[in-house]
């Protein structure tokens, strides 16, 4: 029996807009879709794009840019072959990735926020290069572990 993969569920008004969104700014593979909800796979991890019950997403308006919805309690981080690949593939699909002078260093990854078409936030994280990595290390009195905007 196979172990389930971790999850994140994103409930949506357009369920065909996020999966598009996720599907290219994350680079997954989309498993299943039936009406309500698209599974989309990135390896080791699944993201469900779930629609909002009609009722509900009537009294929703997303405008655009989306009012993004920084007080959330939760914020989903997710691996990425390339930041600067995803931020241009956020751009594309009604999205945003902050710019790169907003990245940041943190237990040997590269990390960067962005918020989908909905306004969902969101947090991307690379590889960072070894060099990176102990060149922020040998900076004493100059932390690199959070973004200096929080």
């Amino acid at each position: 029996m196979t172990a389930p993969k971790p999850n994140t569920v994103v409930f949506a008004k357009s369920v065909a807009k996020l999966a598009a969104f996720y599907q290219a700014t994350l680079g997954m593979q989309e498993l299943e879709r039936e009406k309500g909800h698209v599974l989309l796979d990135g390896g080791s991890y699944q993201i469900v794009i779930h629609a909002i019950p009609k009722k509900i997403a009537d009294q929703i308006h997303i405008i655009e840019p989306p009012q993004v919805r920084e007080e959330s309690a939760m914020k989903p981080c997710y691996p990425v072959a390339s930041i600067a690949e995803a931020r241009a593939q956020a751009a594309l699909h009604g999205g945003q990735i902050k710019p790169a002078s907003k990245e940041w260093l943190f237990r040997g990854l590269r990390a960067c926020d962005g918020f989908d078409p909905e306004g969902n936030v969101f947090q991307v994280r690379e590889s960072a290069a070894l060099d990176e990595v102990l060149g922020s290390l040998a900076r004493p009195g100059q932390s690199r572990l959070m973004p200096a905007d929080i």
